[in-house]
């Protein structure tokens, strides 16, 4: 929705916003676009007589503002859909979905396009260090300078659109290529299982042209189930037996990328880890399709810079390395903390996770969470607000793992533990209480 409200910004509309525990570099960016945000959902916002509200899907039914708004008839539309017919119309959209790696392939995606010349447009849910925001409108291409790029880059969710359009965000988008990034049972609030969300995406491919692309992780069979249920357009697949693969790996991160079993060029990085491997992939496959060489694909990805609270370094002190990631799914943090692992060698591992999404809250994948962790040398989980007992879940690994419910005991247990040369992973998907700044300052002392 921030970067939503940018768009709307650059696109010339006179834009406020409300939400509640806003937190960099969201709110940061807002403020950078001369965007006002109001904290809490005061009904007296309706003074300020929009021309329309758009709901984002945190939205629900008893919400203070909200309920105002339908009593008074004011007009309003989701966030997906005001972007579909506002933004989207007429533009070729390459669509990123897929339960880990959206923002990240997103990102290399529009980054190759601009590093192309192409000027792509893009909405993506973090913030690309290559560009410095997280959405803007389509610029004028290199090839056709008076022109507006037909392109647009988006991270597609496969999460709600609000409490008034239960579908999934995606299929507004209407994409012409599509990439499917991996699928794995997530959100648990809104699906039954995995069969629920399966079918979610099988509506996203309902949409894809006959003429357009669909780039798919050979390695899931879940999307080869959802190819499976009818698919119209061609099917690309990357990191399978076929189609685009990485090979040659070297310690820094760099890997060799193949087409159909031909050597296509090097991609050298020091980005680690296989899910960014496979990341950088489907986004070759999908720069492909509007007309990216290879070629100029693989050399923009040796200046892509990643994403913000992506394995992100917050700060040294005495030593000791605080990163932020965003990492809040047990597949996520397994990857997480084994390329952390890779990069640091021997080095010991502080992992500390706030188990903060609403499927973690909710505890289905808490079993989960003792594997995920297995590569650290200690964990500290903060429980505050779980509907279960983390302790019992960390159980597996309760030799060297500690849960705090109190957020600045949780901080000086690990400047307690920590020493030179460790390295301190902190992982959440929100805030976290500004623990990063804390705890740096706490190292300090």
């Amino acid at each position: 929705m921030g970067g939503l409200a940018v768009l709307a910004k650059q696109a010339g509309y006179h834009v406020t916003g409300c939400d509640a525990n806003v937190y960099p570099p969201m709110s940061t960016q807002l403020e950078a676009q001369g965007i006002s945000l109001m904290q809490g959902f005061d009904p007296e916002q309706v003074s300020l007589n929009p021309d329309i509200y758009v709901i984002g899907n945190v939205v629900s039914r008893g919400n203070p503002l909200m309920e105002h708004i339908l009593n008074l008839g004011l007009p309003y539309i989701s966030g997906p859909q005001w972007l579909a017919e506002h933004v989207l119309q007429g533009k070729w959209v390459l669509a990123v979905a897929g339960t880990h790696g959206k923002t990240t392939t997103s990102s290399m995606l529009a980054w190759i396009l601009e590093y192309a010349g192409l000027a792509p447009g893009f909405l993506i849910g973090g913030v690309p260090q290559n560009f410095g925001i997280s959405a803007r409108l389509p610029g004028a291409p290199k090839q056709e300078p008076t022109g507006e790029s037909p392109f647009f880059v988006i991270e597609a969710d496969e999460y709600d659109t609000a409490f008034f359009d239960k579908r999934s965000k995606f299929v507004h988008y209407h994409p012409r290529t599509a990439v499917l990034n991996n699928l794995e049972f997530d959100h648990a609030d809104i699906f039954a299982d995995l069969a629920a969300i399966e079918t979610q995406f099988h509506h996203l491919v309902r949409t894809v042209p006959n003429q357009g692309l669909v780039v798919a992780n050979g390695k899931e069979t879940s999307l080869k189930r959802v190819i499976d249920k009818g698919c119209w357009t061609p099917v690309e697949f990357f990191g399978g037996d076929d189609g685009w693969q990485a090979d040659s790996l070297d310690a820094e991160g760099g890997f060799d990328v193949l087409l159909n079993g031909q050597a296509q060029g090097r991609v050298a990085w020091g980005i680690l880890g296989e899910h960014n491997r496979m990341n950088a992939l489907a986004a070759l496959a999908a720069a492909r399709h509007v007309g990216v060489s290879i070629e100029v694909g693989i050399a923009a990805l040796a200046e892509f810079q990643n994403v913000k609270r992506r394995m992100e370094i917050r700060g040294v002190v005495n030593g000791i390395t605080v990163y932020d990631d965003f990492a809040h799914h047990p597949t996520a943090i397994t990857t997480t903390v084994a390329g952390l692992r890779h990069k640091v060698g021997k080095s010991r591992i502080l992992a500390v996770l706030e188990p903060r999404s609403n499927t973690m809250k909710l505890g289905v994948m808490k079993d989960a969470l003792p594997a995920s962790l297995s590569d650290a040398d200690l964990v500290f989980c903060y429980g505050e607000h779980l509907g279960w007992d983390a302790a019992a879940a960390l159980e597996p690994i309760k030799h060297k793992s500690a849960v705090f419910n109190d957020l600045s005991a949780l901080i000086e247990a690990i400047a307690q533990q920590a020493q030179t040369g460790d390295h301190i992973l902190v992982m959440s998907n929100g805030g976290f209480g500004g623990i990063h700044a804390k705890l740096l300052e706490r190292l300090a002392t």
